[in-house]
């Protein structure tokens, strides 16, 4: 029972729809819906305050798979839907879930804005580097050369990354996970549920029959630990099998160190801050690249005004100073000639 200040004690079980999950076997989609399931009965929110709104794609079967209200979309729009949904209804939390093909072609435009406007939703973008609805073509985020249905000799087109569109587009939360490291996942999911403003997280998803082992250097025993680096903010940036190497600033420029070879001590390495807008753009170039390892973890936050509390603080002005709008006059403006 939900009362004005009682919650009812939910748990994971209690976000699983009557529905049949049809994912393909082994597709990552399964580790992002279990912490999502995870993770909601702790955000402390009730069910019928929570929506899921989604484009079109594999991603986006989301909301038939979560008890709660949610809305399977048009490609790419899902992010102006969920944009117009939480004007209306600021008190609900909104989350919106994309793929690499829906959030990044067709619906570049609508992420973009839904960034700089700075609605408070979170928007979960799976990135699995392939469009795997339509079977197996390249995407915006598939590496050049990829051979496909669509590019049999080879894509040539340059990668997207999703973290600098988002550096540009002025976001002010940006994060990156991997389907594989549930235990990271479910900690930036709720860091990011967290933030007041439009939060990012883009997902690292293995897309098994038509891309599968993309992200395999990030998640393989013998690999990860030299490919990957973990952020922490205020801690300094390590790596390694042994936590052994670690990364210098030089004058703004990033530099590879082995802590042990290079005689460097651990407090001369670069420190994590989330708000160093400067920092994030260098870390964002840690991308397809082998002289750094990949970043994950929160790259960038701030704090600054959402969109939906702006456009009711400007409503409830008007309303004070002019009245109640007149619809009709509004229309016709000033701009109106009466023809004799």
């Amino acid at each position: 029972m939900i009362t004005d200040s009682i919650i009812e004690k939910l748990t994971a079980k209690d976000f699983e729809s009557d529905q049949e999950i049809r994912w393909c076997p082994g597709c990552g989609d399964y580790a992002i819906l279990k912490q999502v399931q995870t993770i909601l009965p702790e955000i402390n929110i009730p069910k019928e305050k929570i929506v899921f709104i989604s484009g079109i794609g594999c991603s986006s079967r989301f909301p038939y798979y979560l008890d709660v209200y949610g809305m399977h979309s048009i490609h790419g729009r899902a992010a102006a839907i969920a944009s117009g949904l939480k004007a209306a209804r600021p008190d609900l939390n909104v989350w919106i879930v994309s793929g690499d093909g829906d959030g990044l072609s067709i619906g570049l435009g609508h992420t973009m804005h839904l960034f700089r406007r700075n609605f408070n939703v979170n928007l979960l973008l799976f990135n699995n580097q392939i469009y795997g609805l339509t079977k197996g073509q390249y995407s915006p985020t598939s590496e050049q050369n990829k051979t496909t249905k669509s590019t049999p000799y080879g894509s040539l087109d340059h990668p997207f990354n999703p973290i600098k569109l988002a550096l540009g587009a002025d976001a002010s939360f940006i994060a990156r996970s991997l389907d594989r490291n549930t235990s990271h996942l479910r900690e930036t999911l709720l860091q990011a549920n967290t933030h007041q403003g439009t939060s990012f997280l883009e997902i690292y998803q293995n897309c098994n029959i038509f891309n599968d082992g993309a992200f395999d250097v990030f998640i393989d025993k013998n690999q990860k630990n030299l490919q990957s680096i973990y952020l922490q903010q205020g801690q300094p940036l390590v790596f390694g099998n042994t936590k052994n190497k670690g990364i210098v600033l030089d004058a703004y420029k990033p530099r590879v160190v082995d802590l042990e070879k290079d005689a460097i001590s651990i407090n001369d390495l670069w420190v994590h801050d989330e708000q160093d807008i400067f920092k994030a753009h260098i870390l964002s170039e840690f991308f397809n690249t082998e002289d750094f390892p990949r970043p994950f973890g929160v790259l960038y936050k701030k704090e600054r005004p959402c969109y939906e509390q702006d456009l009711q603080d400007q409503m409830n002005a008007v309303t004070t100073k002019k009245g109640k709008g007149n619809l009709q006059q509004l229309i016709t403006g000033k701009e109106t000639w009466q023809i004799t």
